[in-house]
């Protein structure tokens, strides 16, 4: 292009000495002025492009900062819901012991009064419930760190 507005601009001298002038500035005039016009336009839409490029780097750094923000959020609940199920569990394991105990005591006062001693069946239904929960408790555990480890 500053070929061409070179040549445009030595050629009219040239054309000058050995025709009129009037008619070819006519004609140089709007050529001149198109390329000017279409220079212009083209800075304009670099200056676009370098800003808009600009704001998406911008716009990147923005989103990766955020991402980094949320996964830590997200890991800091992932352990302190980990705990929380941890001591459930064993709040739970106190609990089974506590009343396994208490049914033992029960079963020894039962025993020791000489009435039946029917509460064996229903703490081995207690047991057996009791270890039905805390299988599906270890089972939605073991799922959730499958599915953590697949993230």
């Amino acid at each position: 292009m500053a070929d061409q507005t070179s040549d445009s601009t030595s050629s009219p001298a040239l054309v000058s000495v050995s025709s009129p002038p009037a008619p070819k500035k006519e004609i140089s005039s709007p050529v001149d002025s198109k390329l000017t016009e279409l220079s212009e336009s083209r800075a304009e839409l670099l200056n676009r492009i370098q800003n808009l490029k600009q704001d998406l780097q911008s716009w990147r750094g923005k989103l990766d900062t955020q991402v980094k923000v949320y996964r830590e959020e997200l890991s800091g609940l992932k352990k302190t819901l980990n705990l929380e199920v941890e001591q459930l569990r064993e709040e739970f394991k106190d609990l089974k012991t506590t009343l396994s105990q208490q049914q033992d005591d029960v079963s020894a006062s039962l025993k020791s009064l000489g009435l039946q001693d029917n509460s064996k069946d229903s703490k081995e239904q207690m047991d057996k419930g009791g270890d039905a929960t805390e299988e599906k408790v270890e089972a939605r555990s073991s799922d959730d760190n499958v599915k953590e480890a697949e993230h």
